[in-house]
């Protein structure tokens, strides 16, 4: 039978830039096997586009997979109706009315007061220094765990972000996960006086199982804290590394929306997806067997060059209907909205209205595939 074609990656360059070997990977050998990541890679935008739907093929549900392993089972490695009930429990802390309703004014006052902090000094190091404690201010909030600083978060959130992208099996990778996830699931215990559309009060209202309300709360840190953090500086750093795209949202041409969604689909945050091959199917020629992993590569889907043209460049003008950057399918980031807002409606503007004069103080390194976004961005302003 015809076995995805084997495709050999450096991990370390990998890890350092991605996209040459993905392009290869969608041109040569869009659906390949590659042993250093022991997962067959779907690279073009269609075919993850209509693959990730079929979850009778490509389940979510692994129960050996490492999320499943080191953060429980949450809604996101569940399918069907288990999936359902759970992202509908989950809904009233992040729908579109109680994002814009309630929780974006406390993203404002959370902002406010970090920039009100930073402008004095007339530089910072914007990762560490604004879109972490922003991003984690907003999910102390969102969550119900405000006895946790955004800083504790952050580093929760890191430590399982680096776990569950764990392929090499790293001792002390998964020692520190499993260390920030009994912090979560404390806190998770402790957690009283909750506001009623907190994720931790919603689904206790919902009757979700203990086991269910903290492996939701972890997924939501993980996946909340590290996306927003990495596009809010991404994104400041593209514009400032494009100014002619600047000028356009500053003069009205454009907005911070389409500057964030361009963003997130040319430098996807959350650039893959897992599943498990749940049954024996074919896709694009090439035979799948059952108990396989396959990795749906967002980040090499925004890029195909058979869907958007010269993907390469960042282009705020362009259409990113077709983009992939918060998934497809039934999986389809439950987090979107909150984190739209937070990007696109408050930290973004306010960003460059408070500090007039921002400007780049050094270079931005990036890293990461399955997650990826720049590792510290210099500034100054004034």
């Amino acid at each position: 039978m015809p076995r995805a074609p084997v495709y050999e990656i450096d991990p370390a360059a990998f890890h350092a830039d991605p996209y040459p070997d993905l392009a290869r990977m969608r041109a040569e050998a869009p659906i390949c096997h590659v042993p250093q990541l022991g997962a067959t890679l779907f690279t073009r935008r269609d075919d993850i586009f209509a693959q990730e739907k079929r979850v009778e093929v490509f389940s979510s549900h692994q129960p050996d997979g490492l999320m499943s392993l080191l953060m429980g089972e949450n809604m996101m490695r569940k399918d069907g109706a288990a999936h359902a009930d759970e992202r509908k429990a989950t809904f009233p802390a992040f729908s579109p009315r109680t994002v814009r309703d309630h929780w974006k004014a406390q993203f404002e006052a959370a902002c406010a007061a970090i920039l009100d902090a930073l402008a004095p000094q007339g530089g910072c190091e914007l990762v560490r220094d604004f879109a972490m404690p922003v991003s984690g201010a907003a999910l102390r909030v969102i969550t119900g765990l405000t006895q946790l600083s955004p800083a504790e978060i952050d580093a929760a959130s890191q430590a399982m972000i680096d776990g569950i992208a764990n392929y090499a099996g790293l001792a002390e990778v998964e020692a520190r996960c499993r260390a920030a996830t009994a912090t979560l699931d404390a806190a998770v215990d402790q957690a009283r006086d909750l506001d009623p559309l907190s994720l931790v009060a919603v689904q206790r209202a919902a009757g979700l199982p203990d086991q269910s309300v903290k492996a939701n709360v972890k997924l939501a840190i993980s996946g909340g804290q590290n996306e927003p953090r990495d596009a809010i500086a991404g994104t400041a750093w593209a514009l400032l590394t494009h100014p002619d795209q600047l000028e356009l949202v500053r003069g009205g041409a454009a907005s911070w929306r389409d500057a964030f969604e361009e963003y997130a689909r040319w430098i996807s945050p959350i650039g893959m997806s897992p599943r498990r091959i749940a049954r024996a199917d074919s896709v694009g020629g090439v035979d799948l067997e059952p108990e396989g992993r396959v990795f749906f590569m967002f980040g090499s889907g925004n890029r195909d060059e058979a869907v958007f043209d010269a993907p390469e460049r960042f282009d705020i003008t362009r259409d990113t209907a077709p983009s992939l950057a918060f998934g497809a399918g039934p999986h389809f980031c439950a987090g979107a909205a909150a984190s739209r807002v937070l990007i696109a409606e408050v930290a973004l503007p306010m960003l460059f209205e408070r500090l007039p004069g921002l400007r780049l103080a050094g270079e931005a390194p990036f890293a990461g595939w399955a997650f990826r976004g720049p590792l510290s961005l210099p500034l100054a302003w004034g």
